[in-house]
């Protein structure tokens, strides 16, 4: 098993196996215990986490020339907003993981909150501060009081929504149409025209659900589709991506061009060459905004969600903090402006702050 950028060198130079990426989402459904055959045998997705995180405990160890038997580890507000029996089971399974990788003490710190510990030296005096961290899976939001005494914590919020959602969300606008989303089917019997089912196309979008595709059975599907379209020619193109095992490469796509169209980069595409030569959709900051404005009103909604379960009006946060890669999506700022105009914007260390607030926590300097 490969993990971090070996992983990504693999995929890109063509070696054979399952890339797996953005495995939190699983945590806490059935589908993280399903046994499927990987790498030659039957494996959980389960089994791939320990194995990750058993890999991470021995590196670790010969890094540091110490055993490790506890772990603090961030977790997001809520796995799974608005179900709390899933989101409880996929804190259970990850604990479960941690344990039969080698940990013994397992504890858990909310993300947006070991953010608030990494990020207490941005206040220059007693201010009352919100906390974003948008991942890749989830969205995290913390009100926070800091000062000379500390970090309090005033209240926390979260909701299933991130980075990977943005991608899927313009893939679907963008990309799936490309491969037959929106067209037309023959009926197998009778008159009349039936829309392409939407379901292949949202798996095809998922960073979680790619590998799973790779099977007889959606290629068999693929074929159906294929021999009752309208028109067959984006079905054709599917087709090439299930038999080539492309999703990743689509999802390393659409990634790359909402980075490109959130910049702003004049002539921002989404390059599918790798499906058909000189295939490429258009991505501009309109088509994205666009495509991500369900979104937008998600954030906004949560934001506002997290601020009374503090009891702090808008006008009372002194600061804003964002944290988490996606958080570079002008869209968060936008949102967080659009709700706390007064406030500041600080852009903390994106991809770092909570791995230093964890840190922190842990050395019992927060």
């Amino acid at each position: 098993m490969q993990i971090g950028r070996a992983a990504d060198a693999a995929l890109t130079g063509g070696e054979d196996g399952r890339y797996m990426r953005a495995l939190k989402s699983v945590l806490g459904t059935s589908l993280f215990h399903e046994e499927r055959r990987v790498a030659g045998r039957r494996r959980a997705l389960a089994g791939i986490v320990t194995a990750l995180l058993a890999e991470v405990k021995t590196r670790a160890e010969a890094a540091a020339g110490t055993r490790f038997s506890r772990v603090l580890s961030g977790r997001p507000v809520h796995f799974h907003s608005g179900d709390a029996a899933r989101d409880s089971q996929a804190e259970a399974d990850l604990r479960a993981c941690y344990r039969a990788a080698g940990f013994d003490d397992v504890a858990f710190l909310a993300e947006p909150e070991a953010a608030a510990l990494a990020t207490g030296g941005y206040a220059p005096h007693a201010e009352t501060r919100l906390i974003v961290d948008i991942g890749g899976g989830t969205s995290d939001f913390s009100v926070v009081r800091s000062g000379a005494a500390g970090v309090e914590i005033v209240a926390s919020h979260g909701i299933r929504l991130g980075g990977t959602d943005f991608d899927q969300a313009l893939s679907m606008a963008r990309v799936m149409p490309l491969l037959g989303l929106g067209g037309q089917l023959r009926r197998t019997l009778g008159d009349g025209l039936l829309p392409v089912p939407r379901a292949l196309y949202a798996d095809l979008s998922t960073w979680a659900m790619i590998p799973f595709l790779y099977s007889r059975d959606t290629e068999r599907a693929v074929a159906d589709l294929l021999r009752h379209a309208v028109d067959p020619v984006p079905l054709e193109r599917l087709a090439a991506v299930i038999e080539h095992r492309l999703g990743h490469d689509l999802a390393f796509a659409v990634e790359r061009g909402k980075i490109a169209a959130n910049g702003a980069e004049p002539g921002a595409c989404i390059d599918l060459g790798i499906v058909e030569p000189g295939l490429c959709t258009p991505v501009t900051p309109g088509m994205l905004n666009a495509a991500l404005a369900p979104a937008r009103e998600k954030l906004r909604a949560a934001i506002y969600d997290t601020l009374v379960l503090a009891r702090v009006p808008p006008a009372g946060i002194g600061a804003v903090v964002l944290v988490g890669g996606s958080s570079l999506m002008s869209l968060v700022a936008e949102e967080v402006r659009a709700v706390c105009p007064a406030a500041r914007i600080d852009r903390s260390d994106a991809f770092t702050a909570v791995i230093d607030g964890l840190a922190l926590a842990t050395a019992g300097q927060g």
